[in-house]
């Protein structure tokens, strides 16, 4: 999180509008200099020491020019189902085309936070009078906002998982991923690389779209919840860019349709018995420990009581078989290549 120091910026001052002033906003005059613009996001965009972040920026795109910008946040309160909202989605790509036009960096953003996505795909499952739903999660909270909504609700859905990124190479050949952007400045301040090596490790830990790839907490929730039971075979082990995240999605019609009319509830599957499973998988795949917080949440949805001493009884009868990041040599892309979860859950019932 940032610090309270990132997020403190210069108060506006009152000031009188008269008609002369009135053009001043719609001009390409600025009250500040071009380069005063990014005071705020200079604060990620600038210092070597935030190279995790910035790693993370150049994946959506930015190029070495485009971190010296200003960036402008552009929230949508976009919904399909009323003409009042229907066209937001629409007009916020023209306020992004017309903020990028003018030399800024636009980013559109939607729901944050576990229990604000959870209390808003409640509010609207309820308000709407929905029969079933689908959800799009991403990041680490993502997937427990997401399940927990799932359990409140108890409505048949299906959970899509945005996938994992694929690995970073530097220029010569190393494979490498978000954590090396964090351990490159370390590595820069005790001269074990050079700001070259540096900067190569930046540009390319992160070559687009996808949540981090080892073992972190997105994967991590994202494997537990396929195991519960939530979303179609292998979305938690697809990744963001492949073929098979676009053939997942082309079947989430039929499958939705298909749970409507067998009438199969969240409360139906995820039962007892499902979250130890997914305590088992976490345990064997080497999973974040954000899984104990997130697991324990999502089990409280369905009216299950669950503690860190069930996370222990299994841990201490579970084997750690996977290699993978941050404690081993692959990342989930890795393991979408022989077979994914669905191997790994096929290997577990043998």
């Amino acid at each position: 999180m940032l610090s309270r120091s990132l997020l403190k910026s210069r108060a506006l001052g009152a000031f009188p509008l008269s008609t002369r002033s009135h053009g001043r906003f719609f001009s390409a005059s600025a009250l500040r200099a071009d380069d005063k613009l990014n005071e705020v996001s200079a604060n990620i965009t600038q210092p070597k020491a935030q190279g995790a972040s910035q790693a993370m920026l150049y994946a959506t795109g930015l190029s070495e020019d485009d971190m010296n910008k200003a960036q402008v946040g552009i929230s949508s309160v976009w919904y399909e189902g009323n003409p009042c909202n229907m066209h937001l989605m629409d007009l916020s790509a023209l306020v992004k085309d017309s903020v990028a036009k003018a030399g800024l960096i636009p980013y559109r953003f939607n729901t944050i936070g576990v229990e604000i996505i959870a209390d808003s795909i409640e509010t609207v499952m309820n308000g709407q009078w929905y029969d079933g739903n689908v959800s799009l999660p991403g990041c680490d909270k993502n997937m427990p906002g997401v399940a927990i909504a799932m359990g409140r609700v108890n409505r048949p859905g299906i959970m899509v998982y945005g996938g994992t990124i694929r690995p970073g190479c530097t220029k010569q050949g190393e494979s490498i991923d978000i954590v090396s952007a964090f351990q490159a400045y370390g590595q820069y301040i005790t001269g074990e690389i050079t700001e070259e090596q540096r900067f190569d490790i930046i540009r390319n830990a992160c070559p687009g779209g996808g949540a981090c790839g080892g073992m972190y907490t997105a994967n991590t929730m994202a494997t537990a919840v396929e195991t519960l039971g939530l979303t179609l075979p292998g979305s938690s082990s697809s990744p963001a860019e492949d073929p098979s995240k676009k053939a997942e999605c082309e079947k989430v019609g039929p499958a939705i349709r298909n749970i409507l009319k067998e009438d199969i509830r969240p409360r139906d599957i995820m039962t007892r018995q499902a979250f130890e499973n997914a305590m088992i998988v976490t345990t064997i795949l080497g999973g974040s420990t954000n899984a104990v917080l997130h697991l324990i949440a999502i089990a409280d949805s369905v009216g299950i009581k669950l503690d860190i001493e069930d996370f222990q009884k299994v841990s201490d009868r579970t084997p750690f078989l996977a290699d993978l990041k941050p404690s081993g040599k692959w990342v989930m892309a890795d393991m979408h290549k022989i077979g994914g979860t669905p191997a790994l859950l096929k290997f577990l019932l043998k």
